[in-house]
């Protein structure tokens, strides 16, 4: 509990990693939703396969940011972790 009331152990690397899921989840919800909501959208074939096909780029794109999202704030808790390291060895 002590390590949680001083901050010696991040909390947020491990909520990053429980949204991205959650982002994931979601994004690929409203994806198959999209895809199915085209097919039944009525705008004539050409219209029907555009619309799935900007719902498959469109959900693809989405969970790639959300994934470069998560890697860039895990990466930045990564790099205070290692300069905290890097500290405890000058240090003593």
């Amino acid at each position: 509990m002590r390590q949680f009331l001083y901050f010696d152990t991040m909390l947020a690397p491990k909520l990053i990693t429980v949204v991205y899921w959650l982002q994931l989840v979601l994004y690929l919800f409203s994806g198959v939703v999209a895809f199915f909501g085209a097919m039944v959208g009525g705008r004539g074939f050409l219209g029907t396969i555009s619309g799935m096909v900007g719902a498959v780029i469109l959900t693809f794109l989405a969970c790639l940011f959300a994934r470069i999202l998560a890697e860039v704030l895990i990466v930045i808790f990564k790099i205070n972790d290692n300069i905290k390291k890097i500290a405890d060895r000058s240090g003593s």
